[in-house]
């Protein structure tokens, strides 16, 4: 199968998922049932089920090498992992926002043996949209309208300076890594024509493939984020977006990193401001 087919198919997967999702949204919690601790990720009853589901299903239509969780130490060139996210904007999906995401990115391991998403999926139930992205493919959007579903190949704005920008920041609940994030916000203030703080990650990263946002910055995104970045990178990568480090690098799969997209037009001017 090639990789736009099986794009469409785990989208397909992804919000037939997100319907029992959605669903159990519904049910009453409060966020004193969250544990946020700051070494390990927060989840849901839900994150299992949902992942369960997912997994199982991508089995049926293709399996390659198994899942990114659960690679061997060693791997070989042209090996293939399916990386299957928890709910990405777990404080959203409590508290009743529409504002998060299940997410779906499958790796692939090059010559160099660097392990690259090759394939992204981010599916917002709650808004009705469906991003979806494949190596060489391009980036669609898919939303739900009044007389059916809508696809439309996506890409970043043409704004050139940060000036009357928008700009979308995410920050974490561990102390720290907050304040880092509004360091930011509040030495660029008064020059985007907005700042942004919605969330979750792979949602702003696609809102600056699509060009919603201008840009989205985040400090210090752990391992655990891996699937929600991971598949929003594809889809930042195939719009024509940019998707580095606050230092310039590439984003490095196997740990925690500070990430910065932008449609590559403002990022040398917003650079500075990333410490």
């Amino acid at each position: 199968m090639e990789l736009r087919e099986l794009a469409l198919e785990v989208a397909r997967i992804a919000q037939d998922a997100g319907r029992h999702a959605l669903g159990d949204q519904m049910n009453p919690r409060d966020l004193k049932g969250l544990h946020l601790a700051e070494d390990k990720p927060s989840t849901l009853d839900v994150d299992d089920r949902l992942v369960r589901f997912i997994t199982n299903r991508i089995s049926y239509v293709e399996n390659f090498n198994g899942l990114w969780q659960n690679r061997p130490e060693e791997c070989h060139p042209g090996e293939r992992y399916w990386c299957v996210g928890n709910i990405d904007g777990i404080i959203n999906y409590t508290r009743n926002m529409p504002e998060w995401a299940i997410t779906v990115s499958l790796f692939e391991f090059n010559e160099e043996l660097s392990a690259q998403p090759i394939l992204g999926v981010v599916h917002a139930p709650g808004l009705g949209l469906t991003y979806l992205a494949a190596r060489g493919q391009g980036a669609i959007r898919m939303r739900k309208t009044p007389v059916g579903d809508k696809r439309e190949k996506i890409m970043p704005s043409t704004t050139e300076h940060l000036e009357n920008s928008v700009v979308s920041y995410g920050m974490s609940y561990v102390p720290a890594e907050s304040k880092r994030a509004l360091a930011v916000v509040s030495a660029i203030a008064g020059q985007p024509a907005d700042i942004k703080r919605v969330g979750p990650a792979s949602l702003d990263l696609c809102k600056v493939a699509d060009g919603t946002y201008d840009a989205y910055f985040e400090p210090h995104l752990h391992k655990w984020d891996v699937p929600a970045v991971s598949a929003g990178a594809v889809v930042c990568w195939e719009a024509q977006a940019k998707l580095r480090t606050w230092k310039g690098g590439q984003v490095h799969w196997r740990r925690g990193n500070d990430i910065v997209a932008s449609n590559g037009l403002i990022i040398d001017e917003l650079r500075p401001y990333l410490l």
